[in-house]
Formats: structure tokens, sequence, C-alpha cells
């Protein structure tokens, strides 16, 4: 289909030289041997070897080529007991959510995405539980000596409320010593305390402070929303006793300076469901993937200055023991009256007359201005130069309708405005307006849960305005009269009045 990359070779031309062949043609060595494979059919499923080829290459399996079904019986005895009370810690042991068990750890985009919970960017953590914590005298960050069945490892802390006591929970796929330079020798190898007897986890587990520490990146303090009522939530009870019991105090428009815009075609906005959001982040990695978003490394992450334009907060309330978790998506808010905008000293963020705001990378000098002014803290700064020493091929990987930024320019989402000017093409060369679906941003795409649901609130029928309609829509920070066009659903919670007492 291409020419070979810096004259390379492919691995059957490889093997075909080293095991003395005569052909080392890599299209004859393969095509060769299923011709042979269809001269050894007993009965073939096409009329020759030519057909044969082209279907199996169109289908993608090979007919008859399964294996045959297994009938096994469900055995529900034979999983190890749980750790008695007296007989030490359990540790548990669990793929990574983003690396999973350190096939990935090379990708730079998996490995500064946060873990769902944690929020853990370019490590691994020892897990535990606030009250256990407290009876062991250990503190996150705190570098302890995990023992299991004559195992050995040392770890950083990392409480998680909402832990199991007297459990201990760690990641697989960390603590690589042979890896790419970046992932070489982050974090904690789980696998050297993993045996046949203790394979997901294992009882008698012992921790015992090492005196030392350990800094771990998680983005959660970095530009929080903690203390300013980010998220509505309510149960169902109380929602249907009173429908403004998750809105009450969240709307109102100060007076302003600000000109009035008049939409007269499309209108953009956004709606979060935060009942539907469970804080997976794939919203995050689709962003950062679509829009060229580069890694700035754990250091990086540590000093503020993480790249993402999407970031999902997770939040406790109650107890810590037993807290309930909420998650909140925070893109940029495309204000209708954006702070950002008139701050700005030469026009770099603009507002559209769609409603978006916008960046014109190319005229902004780095006052970041806009960045002080914005209440959401939802733009980022390159401070490093993070792409600018690639290979060609390197840019191979990239998205090729969006701009690829440069050190000193503020940088933020965009609503994926090039995915609207696609759907913009083909509904101008059709004669007829978008239709209501046919822009799907990077986040609404990934959202497995479909959370984010965007769209013109011009359409009276688009699915975006009549979420906007609902009782249950506030603004983040409403009360400070931004008029932000990304809008969320407060959280409702129907729980099992049996489990909650």
């Amino acid at each position: 289909m291409i020419a070979p990359l810096f004259d390379g070779i492919s691995i059957h031309t490889l093997l075909a030289v080293l095991a003395g062949s005569d052909t080392t043609d890599p299209y004859k060595i393969v095509r060769g041997f299923w011709d042979a494979y269809y001269a050894a059919l007993p009965t073939p499923p096409q009329p020759d070897a030519e057909t044969f080829w082209r279907t199996t290459l169109n289908n993608g399996t090979v007919p008859g080529s399964a294996p045959a079904a297994l009938n096994l019986p469900l055995q529900l005895n034979n999983l190890p007991a749980p750790a008695a009370v007296g007989e030490g810690l359990e540790l548990n042991f669990r793929p990574d959510p983003t690396i999973w068990d350190g096939q990935f750890s090379n990708n730079h985009w998996l490995q500064e995405l946060p873990k769902q919970l944690t929020l853990l960017t370019w490590d691994n953590a020892l897990l535990i539980s606030p009250a256990t914590a407290e009876r062991l005298g250990v503190a996150t960050n705190d570098m302890v000596e995990v023992s299991l069945k004559g195992r050995s490892l040392k770890a950083a802390v990392w409480i998680m409320p909402g832990h199991a006591d007297d459990a201990l929970s760690i990641y697989l796929g960390y603590g690589r010593t042979w890896a790419d330079k970046s992932s070489q020798g982050l974090g904690f190898n789980a696998y050297t305390l993993r045996s046949t007897d203790a394979f997901w986890f294992g009882s008698g587990a012992e921790v015992h402070k090492t005196g030392d520490s350990y800094k771990l990146a998680s983005v959660q303090d970095n530009s929080s929303m903690a203390a300013r009522a980010p998220v509505r939530e309510a149960t169902l009870e109380d929602f249907q006793k009173d429908p403004q019991v998750v809105t009450e105090g969240a709307e109102g428009r100060p007076p302003s300076f600000y000109p009035s815009y008049d939409y007269s075609g499309y209108a953009w906005g956004m709606q979060i469901d935060l009942t539907a959001c469970i804080g997976c982040n794939a919203c995050t990695i689709a962003c950062a993937i679509e829009n060229n978003i580069p890694v700035v490394g754990k250091e990086g992450v540590i000093n503020n200055r993480e790249m993402h334009w999407i970031k999902v907060d997770r939040y406790y309330a109650d107890d810590l023991d037993q807290p309930e978790t909420f998650f909140q998506p925070r893109p940029c808010m495309h204000c209708e009256t954006a702070p950002c905008e008139p701050v700005c000293p030469v026009g770099a963020t603009v507002h559209d007359h769609e409603g978006l705001n916008q960046m014109v990378y190319n005229r902004c000098v780095g006052t970041r201005y806009c960045s002080n002014n914005c209440p959401y803290k939802v733009r980022h700064f390159n401070f490093f130069d993070y792409t600018g020493d690639e290979i060609p091929l390197m840019e191979m990987w990239r998205n090729p309708d969006v701009t690829v930024r440069a050190r000193g320019v503020m940088e933020k989402c965009t609503y994926c405005v090039q995915r609207i000017n696609q759907a913009r093409y083909e509904a101008e060369k059709a004669d007829r307006p978008i239709q209501d679906g046919e822009v799907l941003t990077a986040c609404q795409q990934a959202c497995p849960t479909r959370a984010i649901i965007f769209g013109n609130i011009n359409d009276e029928n688009s699915l975006v305005l009549k979420q906007k309609r609902s009782p249950l829509t506030y603004s983040l920070l409403g009360e400070l009269g931004t008029l932000p066009r990304t809008t969320y659903l407060a959280s409702v919670r129907n729980p099992n009045p049996e489990l909650e007492a």
C-alpha cells in the first residue's frame, strides 16, 4: 500500500533471509502460504485459490478455522476464602485503568491520563483507606514496605476514601526496568508480590514505614473548583418534593457591560449529565487525540501545567469512609459574557457569530491575562515547545485538521470547531442546514454513557435544547453572570432504602 519507511524490510523478508529461502518478496511469501493452505483443504469453501484469497482478505477470517466450542462447567467453590480478622491485611491486585497490565506503558497520552478515582498520573500507588492509614500511621506520599508471603515491595501510599478497611490495593503495569526512557522506572512493580496462590488477592500482608517519601502527581487539586459548589446533587425523593433543590441559587445574571449578541443562524451549546458521568476520562483522552494536545510529563503535572482541554474533577461528599463520589467534566464553558475576551490586549480570544469562544493562536503573545480572568480555569499555556523537536515521521499521528500550537500561546476547548466546519461543508453541498446529531464533538463521541450532548440551541427540536430546558439544568458558577454555553444536569441519585439503612 505504501513504500517502506526508511528503506526498511518486513518481518517476512527478514525471516525468509535467515531461513535461506529463495523468495524474499513479502507478498509472495504470504500468498504462497495461503495458496498451500487452500490446496490442502479437503473441501475448499471457494472454487479456486484466487477467490479464496480475496474472500478471506475481505472478510478478515478464514472459513472453518475457528476452534471447536468448549462446554466448561462453572466452578464456584475454588475461590480462596477472604482473610479472617487478625490475619493481617488483604492485598488486592488490579489492572491499571489507563495502561492496563503495562502493555500501554509507552503511550504517553495514557500515562498522563488521570486514573478514575485517584486522578494520579505517571504512577501507581498503594491504595489504603483513611481508617487503616490512621491505624498504621501512614499518609499520602509516604514510602512503605509491603510484605506478602515472603515477598516484599517498596511503594508510595495514596489514601483512598471509600476503600475497604484492613485491605490494600495496587495497580499492575508499573515499575518496569526495561522500557521507553520516559516510562522506565515509573511507579512500583506489583508483579513482584504476585504468586500462584495470591494471583488477584492474598491475605496476611504487612506494611512498615520506611521513613522516605515519594511525590505522586494528581491533577485533582490543579485548578480545582472545590469549595465553590461545583456539583449540584440530590436524591430522587428530594427532587420530587422540590424540583428547584438542585438549581436554587445557581442562576441569575448581575448587571453587565457586555454587549448582547444576535444569533440568527447556529448557536452551539453543550449539556453534561452528571448523573450519567462515571468519571472514566474517555472524553479527556478523546479530546487529546483529536486536538493534538501534548503531554508535559510528571514534573509538568506536579507544577499544575497539564494541557488537557477537558478535565474530569472528582468530589467526595459526607463520610470519607463511605463517601458519595461525584464526577464533573470541565471543558471551556464558551461563555456568552466571557471574562477572558475583554482583557486580551491583542484580540487573540474572540467571540464568534455562533457563540464559540475562539482562540487565534498566531495572535497570542502569552500574557495569560485570559487565564487569570477565567473563573473556571480551563485555559492552558504552552510553557515549553513540546512538538518542535519531533522527527517528520511523528507528524503522521497528528490530526491534520487541527493546528499544532507552539510555545508561548494559550489553548483550550474549541467545541471541536473543525468538526462543526466539516458538517457545515457537507450541509452546504446538499443545500440544507446542519441536522441535529451531525456534529459530534470528540468528547461526546467517546463518552460510553452518553453524558455529553452537543448541538444547535437555536434548533427547537435539538436534543441539547430539550435537555437545557430540564429543571435539573444549572450553570457552573452561574451567579457570576458569565452565561456559559456549557451547562450541567444535576446529579440525581435513587438509592435503595434498604441499602442506605
